[in-house]
């Protein structure tokens, strides 16, 4: 059914993970992990195996690989929802974490060998599962599960310093988030988003008609720049305004940029300052004007007493050395707003 409809099918697995109140406990108590005669603290209801122990390895490799062998599965999502603690290997008690991260490594290393067109995505903070060693043998890295965009701005950010944007998962969240209860614009939770490996963790079946059209005009947007995104470099520019960021990625041969002016809380000063965008060639002129859909701030700038000419549909033409020294003026934006910023080398200089 899933594939009818023109796409993947994905499953979800903790594999290191047992409850306690289960038959493989109850038959294998000594493969889960503890340090002597108790078990660790539970967490979420879950103890973890001991990935270590040959015959557990063994029996997670078998189930997996048994999984993907009967049922087409293109997709992983290899979650960890625990930290190893009292982590040890209850023969005699002996420090497990560092024999329990190797043995995740050969497990997957295992599957990758028998299903290699299967993606695998590792889980956020569980498990401390994003680091170079799980980025060579996965595909995308979950950056949280926070996807509240006021919350994403600041992490989305800092892991990309070392994890590169294609391999970041996501999500374009539901109006209130599930995790913050705070609601957020469509603009703000999309215009965040597209900065990573997009996806849409929103029941559709209850959006608005409105929310369809300008959900699917952000999807043909972020389809339309991916080659950018996924390719280009990921530039942070200085702002001294704290209430807000500019992020962009600027493609290998310079001539077209994106950047995301975002908004997050209420700018001290009126109008706001000005701000360099970097990593264009000082030499070229740029056609500078704002993306759709993400090109509305709220309200009419002119009326705020701010008109700022790059921020109309025409924009301006600016070279490069001027767009990152001098800048542009920010736009005036309401907490939690995103404003795209398209930058490319003018016709005449392509």
């Amino acid at each position: 059914m899933v594939q009818g409809l023109g796409m993947e099918f994905g499953l979800w697995v903790e594999p290191e993970m047992i409850n306690p109140d289960s038959e493989l406990a109850r038959a294998r108590p000594e493969w889960i992990m503890s340090v002597g005669s108790r078990l660790p603290r539970p967490a979420r209801g879950q103890q973890v195996l001991d990935l270590a122990n040959p015959s557990a390895f063994d029996y997670v490799l078998g189930r997996l690989d048994a999984l993907l062998t009967e049922y087409d599965i293109a997709y992983l999502k290899w979650d960890h929802n625990r930290d190893l603690v009292e982590a040890g290997h209850p023969a005699g008690g002996r420090a497990g974490v560092h024999d329990q991260t190797l043995a995740v490594y050969r497990l997957l290393d295992s599957l990758r060998a028998r299903h290699p067109g299967v993606e695998i995505e590792s889980c956020s903070s569980g498990g401390g599962r994003v680091d170079l060693e799980i980025l060579e043998r996965t595909d995308r890295v979950w950056a949280s599960d926070c996807i509240d965009a006021h919350e994403r701005v600041a992490i989305q950010r800092w892991t990309s310093l070392l994890v590169p944007l294609e391999l970041i998962g996501s999500h374009v969240g539901a109006p209130e988030s599930h995790a913050t209860r705070r609601s957020l614009p469509l603009s703000m939770r999309a215009g965040s988003a597209i900065f990573g490996h997009l996806g849409i963790e929103w029941d559709l079946t209850r959006a608005s008609e409105a929310d369809i059209s300008e959900m699917s005009a952000w999807v043909a947007l972020y389809k339309e720049v991916r080659g950018l995104l996924h390719s280009g470099s990921l530039v942070h520019a200085d702002v001294t305004d704290s209430a807000y960021s500019v992020t962009g990625v600027v493609s290998g041969d310079k001539s077209d940029a994106l950047f995301a002016v975002t908004a997050t809380a209420t700018s001290a000063s009126y109008p706001p300052g000005t701000v360099g965008l970097p990593g264009l060639a000082p030499d070229r002129t740029y056609h500078v004007r704002p993306q759709p859909p993400g090109d509305v701030a709220d309200g009419n700038a002119a009326a705020w007493g701010a008109a700022l000419p790059w921020c109309t549909p025409q924009g301006v033409r600016l070279n490069g050395r001027t767009l990152g020294t001098v800048g542009l003026r920010l736009p005036v934006l309401y907490p939690d707003r995103v404003l795209l910023v398209r930058v490319t080398a003018a016709v005449e200089e392509a």
